[in-house]
């Protein structure tokens, strides 16, 4: 398929002949709910349930409140689509504030690539948002979602956008188009459209993720759903987008200054196999180390109290990301945003608490002396030989140094949810429970649980009706 030519190295734009919008969309349009491997469409279910696990966790946190009296102000013209946590709104206010419940935690799935890395669940509030409004049932919103899952990983691959200040969420506006156009049943002319009016209005700055981090950086997801639902309504009604959105004058391998060329006759929805989920509740680049510290302490118990230093040698990205490197100093640490994206305080918290789940991102626990003390004894530096196995491992060693002189160190190549090691249903079902007590009895825990694992059997307005009986 003829995309973004190269002359000298750089991209050479072009507008006539086959497009890579047109691509995505002929994938979209030609994808079946067969075409979904039946392990893969367990991984993805999952993916859905640990989605969703997240999005009950965060129910009344400060942000989501502020969402949903935007929603209940500005959204609420309509009452199409249901709000996980109770009450409707129309399908553009629904998409927005469910993808925010989904994302804001930060303890949902991951997808890394040699460039960067992606969280395909960023799709999952707008396409069941959609999909209830269409009255779909569960097969075809697992369809229209693992398009979404498929095109968010594969422009993943295609382009380095974090290294060019672009943030990890641009080709999720690409994967909405192509999912929510899918779930809507556009024809390939209209799904054209919807994909450049959607790749064309969201371009995300990476600076939400550097230091100091704001809340907005849970948020970034919720507000391109919002927007990339509104895009493709308006295709939908015969509005015309840019065709040549990633390979035209000014476009998306423009303001790279390379080529983004994936080949879309032979995609398939293969994804699920490199999907990664959560075992601890912070950024996916940190669970390794976090893992490992963690293992250290089972094989070498020691006293918190006399550790006088920690060093945590890993991989680029996460040195990058999380340990002081690129994205600047990791040790100013006070809210929730500053600690999730922290490896010195992840790693002190966790060797002092033994776990790190939303109860170590309070502002009671971030503010204690104890961790605030340890986490300035943190070092932490990129391994060469660790970074060449990145991706397909994500190694970390940690050595911690205690008083007189003693010192004991573990070694990790991934950690329990990676996509090398899959959480299991029951894994996930226990994730579910967790995050979910205190929003919903153990009776409707199980009807939820049910429900997704049979998604293929039932409407996704079931789904949903089980999710509005959530509560705060």
């Amino acid at each position: 398929m003829p995309t973004t030519k190269i002359s000298g190295g750089e991209p050479q734009a072009i507008t006539t002949g086959p497009s890579q919008a047109d691509g995505i969309a002929s994938f979209a349009s030609r994808t079946r709910y067969q075409d979904l491997a039946p392990e893969r469409r367990e991984r993805l279910k999952r993916s859905v349930l640990d989605s969703l696990a997240c999005a009950v966790s965060a129910l009344g946190s400060g942000p989501i409140e502020a969402c949903l009296a935007q929603t209940k102000e500005f959204g609420s013209s309509d009452d199409h689509c249901t709000l996980i946590g109770g009450g409707r709104a129309n399908v553009v206010y629904a998409s927005h504030y469910n993808t925010a419940l989904i994302r804001y935690i930060d303890f949902m799935d991951s997808c890394f690539a040699k460039g960067g890395l992606c969280h395909p669940s960023d799709n999952v509030g707008a396409i069941l948002a959609v999909s209830e409004y269409a009255n779909l049932s569960g097969k075809d919103f697992l369809t229209a979602l693992a398009v979404a899952y498929q095109v968010e990983v594969a422009l993943t691959d295609a382009a380095p956008f974090m290294a060019h200040g672009f943030d990890l969420t641009t080709p999720l506006t690409y994967s909405l188009g192509a999912g929510l156009s899918k779930a809507l049943g556009l024809d390939q002319k209209k799904t054209v459209a919807a994909i450049g009016i959607c790749g064309a209005s969201g371009i995300p700055l990476l600076v939400v993720r550097t230091t100091p981090i704001s809340q907005w950086k849970g948020l970034n997801s919720s507000q391109l759903a919002l927007g990339c639902v509104h895009g493709v309504f308006l295709a939908a009604r015969g509005v015309t987008g840019p065709k040549y959105v990633i390979e035209g004058p000014n476009g998306l391998a423009q303001l790279l200054g390379q080529p983004i060329s994936v080949d879309w006759k032979r995609e398939q929805l293969d994804c699920f196999d490199r999907l990664s989920l959560k075992s601890y509740n912070s950024a996916v680049p940190t669970e390794s180390p976090i893992f490992c510290m963690l293992e250290l302490r089972k094989l070498h118990p020691f006293d918190p109290a006399k550790i006088v230093g920690i060093e945590a040698e890993t991989f680029q990205a996460a040195y990058d990301f999380t340990g002081g490197g690129k994205f600047g100093p990791k040790t100013n640490v006070h809210t929730k945003e500053d600690a999730d994206h922290s490896l010195p305080y992840l790693l002190a918290v966790a060797a002092i608490d033994g776990d790190v789940q939303p109860a170590q991102l309070t502002p009671e626990r971030i503010a204690k002396p104890d961790v605030q003390k340890l986490l300035r004894e943190v070092k932490v530096s990129p391994n060469d030989s660790f970074t060449a196995r990145y991706p397909k491992e994500v190694p970390s060693r940690i050595t911690v140094r205690l008083k007189a002189g003693k010192s004991v160190s573990h070694d990790v190549s991934d950690y329990p949810g990676y996509a090398t090691r899959p959480f299991t249903w029951e894994q996930i079902e226990a994730k579910f429970d967790k995050l979910a007590g205190g929003r919903a009895d153990e009776k409707l825990c199980q009807e939820i649980k049910r429900a997704v694992r049979s998604l293929e059997n039932i409407q996704v307005k079931d789904l949903m009706k089980l999710l509005s009986k959530v509560s705060v």
